[in-house]
């Protein structure tokens, strides 16, 4: 009798695909440790990724990391190009294109409570599948889908130099009675990043804390930092509207745990060794 556990969208396997799968999988293992020490796999990573901030179409990067897994596998377990295409054809790959996942066939479509209710059954049989790979977080695909070209720059300066200074301009009150906010969240992230277009900074930072890849804390970063951000433009500017003796702010502007990860997978970073 079978013991296999049916989930909508993935076909069932035999006992010899398993077997199949866990060569990939052990692949995979032997690659990542290469990405990590350096070398072709890194040089794959970067091509894909390049190709993708390219603009690149879905379909050639799906065939380019295609073609870099099967390399990978070749390389590493000396198997025959026949023998290549069977385990492909057998394992879901982590950078198929999300609507053709198990993972988007899951999510996807849902209406009524029960339809809801059936999906989270279905992704729970999935987590304890010992052979299902899910290296990769099922949203980080959607996200880069969701981001403008100066958002990744903004990201990726961020993951580089650690949390950066930002500030907002109040009006100075007695006990902050009648206080009003006259510009918040200011900083020079966009700049510092390169970004095109610097005027769209408070879009920019909504749509990334709405993704919950970045956040704003009340805690300020080194203050040494701070009296670049404060004689800005921008921020002068601000500091007229609020009045006599307006008060300034200090906060700082960090990636999320998750936004970190996300860095770490999707950009090529060289991180700056004084980042805090």
């Amino acid at each position: 009798m079978s013991n296999e556990i049916a989930v909508p969208g993935q076909r069932q396997i035999s006992n010899e695909a398993r077997l199949l799968r866990g060569g990939f999988r052990l692949a995979s293992l032997v690659a990542g440790s290469a990405w990590r020490a350096g070398g072709s796999a890194v040089d794959i990573g970067r091509q894909i990724v390049q190709a993708a901030m390219d603009g690149e179409s879905n379909a050639e990067i799906a065939e380019m990391a295609s073609s870099a897994i099967q390399t990978l596998v070749r390389n590493t377990l000396g198997v025959t190009e026949g023998s290549v295409r069977e385990i492909v054809s057998y394992v879901p790959s982590s950078l198929q294109l999300p609507q053709s996942s198990p993972m988007a066939a899951l999510t996807a479509g849902a209406s009524t409570p029960e339809e809801l209710r059936k999906k989270g059954e279905a992704l729970l049989a999935m987590s304890a599948d010992v052979y299902s790979s899910d290296e990769l977080h099922p949203a980080y695909a959607r996200i880069l889908d969701e981001l403008a070209p100066d958002e990744a720059r903004i990201l990726r300066y961020l993951a580089n130099n650690g949390p950066q200074p930002c500030v907002d301009v109040r009006t100075n009150r007695p006990l902050n009675i009648g206080a009003e906010t006259i510009a918040s969240n200011l900083s020079m992230v966009p700049e510092k990043a390169g970004c095109r277009r610097p005027e769209r900074a408070k879009s920019y930072l909504v749509n990334l804390v709405r993704l919950g890849l970045v956040w704003v804390s009340d805690e300020p970063t080194e203050l040494s930092l701070y009296m670049v951000v404060e004689v800005q433009p921008n921020v002068s500017e601000a500091l007229k509207k609020a009045g006599r003796v307006p008060k300034i702010v200090r906060k700082s502007m960090r990636l999320s745990a998750f936004g970190e990860d996300f860095c770490e997978t999707c950009f090529p970073l060289e991180k700056n060794n004084n980042a805090r």
